[in-house]
């Protein structure tokens, strides 16, 4: 099988494309046929050796795939060969098969391509937990989402506007701010040529925003944070920007609001059932037509240096997948 195979921690530039082995599938363990793979800013990291998971030399990176059951493992009772579905993994999802453990895949249920499916999981099930079970947030509250023009932030808008929440999208561009409002968000707010804290305020007639989604950090953290409501959660989403901020605690105190960290990985291992409710949900939105992944870029798994170019020079609009198809 073809795999990009990481021998060294540094640039993504620097993967290669290889020939490797077939996996055989162990105790509790499915092969797939990987149809799809989704590119993420953590893969980068992971890549760069500077995530929190460091894995050991060499290895293949990528993390979340759609694709058909070939084989099982001993004692697998919910997946068969022929089934469709997702799956989550820690590494080696950018290859042409993959093991995946039963437990952490799922249906791709009826409406998704392999496309659609493979940039599922990690946007949409990080975006689901932030709102569901770290923001509690409710029907009618506002929620200001930064970088939402990018994967995890398309997919936050998607989900916050089927749960019943006003978004305001803030975005570098007036072009990602047109995505974004495509992909349902009700207000806008272009952070290059306006103040995102005055922004937010006028928007909310004075109140601030209930919710802050952040996968960005660096300059408008803060700015965000000061724009908060009273009893606010400002979520810890990544810091795709590079700089991580300094929120000083004071503000915490003075508008009764609340940091709230999202590691999403961290929470799937300790509550794998719930993490599976949670897809179950999302597929059961997307089934009922709430709304649609979306999927901007598809390249194959020979044109991976442009996927990830895509993804580090922060130009991705929605999701970039590798294909096998």
């Amino acid at each position: 099988m073809k795999a990009l195979v990481c021998k060294e921690f540094g640039p993504t530039e620097n993967l290669t494309l290889e020939e490797k082995d077939v996996p055989t599938p162990g105790k509790g363990e499915i092969l797939l046929d990987i149809k799809a793979a989704g590119v993420n800013f953590p893969d980068v990291l992971t890549v760069q050796g500077k995530y929190q998971f460091k894995p050991e030399l060499p290895f293949i990176p990528g993390a979340e795939v759609a694709g058909v059951v070939s084989a099982i493992g001993e004692g697998v009772t919910s997946r068969k060969v022929g089934d469709k579905v997702i799956a989550t993994l820690q590494i080696g999802g950018f290859a042409e098969q993959c093991i995946a453990n039963e437990h952490t895949s799922f249906g791709m249920g009826e409406t998704m391509s392999f496309e659609q499916a493979a940039g599922f999981a990690i946007t949409y099930g990080t975006s689901y937990y932030a709102l569901k079970q770290q923001a509690k947030i409710k029907p009618g509250e506002t929620l200001l989402v930064l970088g939402a023009a990018g994967g995890v932030g398309i997919a936050t808008i998607q989900i916050a506007k089927a749960m019943g929440v006003t978004v305001i999208a803030a975005a570098s561009t007036e072009e990602k701010l047109d995505f974004a409002c495509e992909a349902g968000a009700d207000l806008r707010i272009n952070y290059t040529t306006e103040n995102l804290k005055d922004k937010v305020k006028e928007l909310t007639g004075g109140k601030g925003v209930d919710v802050v989604y952040d996968p960005v950090g660096g300059d408008f953290s803060e700015q965000a944070f000061r724009a908060i409501a009273w009893d606010g959660r400002f979520l810890v989403i990544g810091f795709a920007s590079g700089p991580i901020p300094k929120i000083p605690l004071n503000l915490c105190l003075l508008k009764g609001a609340s940091l709230v960290g999202v590691f999403w990985g961290a929470w799937v291992a300790r509550n794998p059932m719930e993490s599976r409710k949670n897809f179950d949900e999302l597929i059961e939105m997307i089934d009922g037509g709430q709304f649609s992944p979306l999927v901007t870029e598809v390249y194959p798994l020979s044109d991976y240096k442009a996927a990830f170019a895509s993804i580090t020079e922060r130009r991705a609009k929605g999701k970039v997948i590798l294909s096998n198809s």
